[in-house]
């Protein structure tokens, strides 16, 4: 099955890695997989008809989460059935573990073996009672599958070799990932079990305070009455103290547990008491020698445009930047000051993120508060805030629909990039504010028609871009009617993507992104279009797949989302982007957690028998058990 060009070895231990300043770190999901250095070696897995789809999956998301779990990258050309896995040692020898995992479940049980000597450095097994296994597994799978989004996690129901756990009384359930994703997913199947099963798991379970530094556990039981006002509406309280402290946070019955570092467990806990001292009214917090704290002060007429109806506004905030904040004024002070004291929870980064969106959108209200004194400049400490003023209509342009162009060169340049008032401001290291502020100029270059590589100062020498070349013929389908064919491939690769005339005055796809994966998924992703495009022409259609074969729903549609990747027959006279939407700062970024809906591909996802008609939802309390 395993056929690999070559076997240099640039093994590194990520998954075993663990990080000494836990307060800056990234995503728990990325952070042990995450590389510094690339690796081109590529492995080739030979596949059938229906192994393709298997792995594939409805929009290609099984493959995408093969990707993310493992961090290679994993491409089946068109008209292929050779499996592409490219990237490090580990990261191709785990993709390749996961795909013979996903074919093995097509045809019956995925055995592991224990003795393995990599078993245990990327896998948990959870038992799960036999009475309990298709309410974990959902209906179609869809409560493993809303695990593994959000915990970064791939699972399956296995059999151990040589196990001789009879049959019925439980399974088990193999996790894979890094450390911090397999343990806030085990803790996800524990909640749902327990919710099946009331005190099964918690019955005997004593609060306690892990001595660890690195990977503990500390577990707070609380009253039954109190686990709403804990969760939140849909998670949403739970999911703020687990991104505000960096920690793992999820609720078994009714123990809390909270997963990480000491740092991490120590700030959870302390968020978690705040919360529900303020069942009993406002809480008192001295934010002074604290480094998890920013204060803001903001007009006292702005309290309740920033607050929102019901807490909206601020919520929303916290949810977009995983901090957690509280006005520490008392009602009957904050009518007697002319300013009230905002008080913004959380790492470093995500404190920034929301003092910014705070910052704009009192800005919005009362202009000038504090864009009055504020200069354009750069700032020359490593972490820090560059500012850009907007010149004209440059601020929408740059702002996008709903604000979505902003988040775009956010994402491709992993900067914080937020716009107060006439101003973008740019937090984050000296690379990543570099990286924004180029991007946004590159943008906004754009605004006048076709730019030039030389003008814009692109080059190759610069380590975050690569050069693409497309065939004319293809460039106004690739790029799609106003642009929307690059803007779907951005979002979904997290890069930043425009024509540009080389000094041959050729055509040119610059792809810009902060990391090596994410220009790589890009380019295959544009590959893939400009592949359909040519097949549509040569058959005298538009387009088609693989024939015969409807399992391949990768093109045009790449990576799924039901989305046109062009539009039909409209050539693009000039090769620009049309951004220019209003000015909305307030974009909804709901979070929609609903578990239900489709199998993968053809073939579904019930990866325990299709008789189990349970949907668990919100963390174990209020399930929908439908039969």
């Amino acid at each position: 099955m395993k056929r690999s060009r070559s076997r240099s070895r640039s093994y590194d231990d990520r998954s075993r890695s663990r990080s000494n300043d836990s307060r800056r770190r990234r995503s728990p999901s990325r952070e042990d997989y995450d590389s510094q250095k690339e690796d081109t070696t590529v492995d080739y897995v030979k596949l059938t008809d229906a192994d393709a789809a298997f792995i594939l999956g409805k929009n290609g998301k099984t493959k995408e989460k093969i990707v993310r779990v493992s961090g290679a990258c994993v491409e089946l050309p068109p008209r292929s059935l050779t499996l592409e896995i490219t990237g490090g040692y580990e990261e191709r020898r785990r993709a390749k573990k996961y795909v013979e995992c996903v074919m093995a479940q097509r045809v019956g049980e995925v055995v592991l073996d224990e003795t393995d000597p990599d078993f245990e450095e990327d896998c948990t097994v959870v038992q799960v009672p036999g009475d309990c296994v298709g309410f974990v597994t959902g209906t179609n799978g869809s409560f493993l599958r809303q695990v593994e989004q959000e915990y970064g996690t791939i699972m399956f129901f296995v059999h151990l070799k040589g196990g001789r756990s009879k049959k019925g009384d439980t399974e088990k359930l193999a996790i894979f990932g890094p450390w911090r994703g397999r343990r806030g997913a085990e803790l996800k199947v524990m909640a749902a079990i327990e919710s099946r099963v009331p005190e099964l798991l918690t019955k005997d379970m004593e609060d306690h305070i892990s001595d660890s530094e690195e990977r503990g556990t500390d577990r707070r039981r609380l009253k039954m009455e109190e686990m709403s006002w804990a969760l939140g509406k849909k998670g949403a309280t739970r999911r703020k103290l687990a991104r505000a402290s960096g920690c793992i946070v999820e609720y078994v019955g009714n123990v809390a547990h909270m997963c990480g570092t000491r740092t991490e467990r120590y700030y959870a806990g302390q968020y978690l008491s705040w919360i529900m001292e303020q069942l009993d009214g406002p809480v008192e917090i001295p934010t002074d020698d604290r480094d998890d704290v920013t204060v803001l002060h903001i007009p006292h007429d702005c309290v309740g445009y920033v607050t929102g109806l019901k807490r909206a506004t601020l919520s929303r905030i916290e949810d977009e930047w995983g901090a957690f904040m509280l006005f520490m004024d008392r009602k009957d002070e904050t009518v007697q000051k002319e300013f009230a004291k905002l008080a913004i929870f959380g790492l470093r980064r995500n404190r920034r993120g929301a003092e910014l969106k705070v910052m704009s959108t009192v800005e919005g209200k009362t202009p000038g508060f504090f864009t009055k004194k504020t200069r354009e400049g750069k700032e020359s400490a490593e972490w820090g805030t560059d500012i850009y003023l907007f010149h004209g209509e440059e601020l929408s342009y740059a702002l996008g629909k709903e604000g979505s162009t902003k988040r775009k060169l956010a994402k491709a340049a992993a900067c914080i990039i937020e716009y107060v008032g006439d101003f973008a401001y740019l937090s984050g290291t000296r690379a990543e504010r570099s990286r924004g502020m180029r991007y946004l100029k590159w943008l906004l270059k754009q605004r006048s028609g076709a730019v030039r590589m030389d003008e814009l100062g692109v080059s190759r020498r610069l380590e975050d871009i690569d050069l693409m070349t497309i065939p004319k013929q293809t460039i106004p389908e690739v790029m799609g009617q106003k642009g929307c064919g690059l803007r779907s491939i951005e979002e979904e690769t997290a890069t930043f993507l425009f024509m540009a005339r080389d000094e041959d005055n050729q055509d040119a796809l610059v792809i810009c992104g902060a990391t090596k994966a994410c220009r790589r998924q890009a380019e295959h992703a544009i590959h893939a279009v400009v592949a359909q495009v040519q097949r549509g022409r040569r058959s005298g259609g538009g387009g088609g797949g693989y024939g015969s074969r409807d399992w391949d729903d990768r093109a045009p549609s790449w990576r799924g989302g039901g989305r046109d990747r062009y539009d039909d027959g409209m050539a693009m006279t000039k090769y620009r982007r049309d951004d220019r939407y209003g000015y909305d700062r307030w974009d909804d970024r709901r979070d929609d957690r609903g578990y239900g809906g489709g199998g993968y591909g053809g073939y579904g996802d019930d990866r325990r028998g299709g008789g189990y008609g349970d949907d668990r939802r919100g963390g174990g309390y209020g399930d929908d058990r439908r039969g």
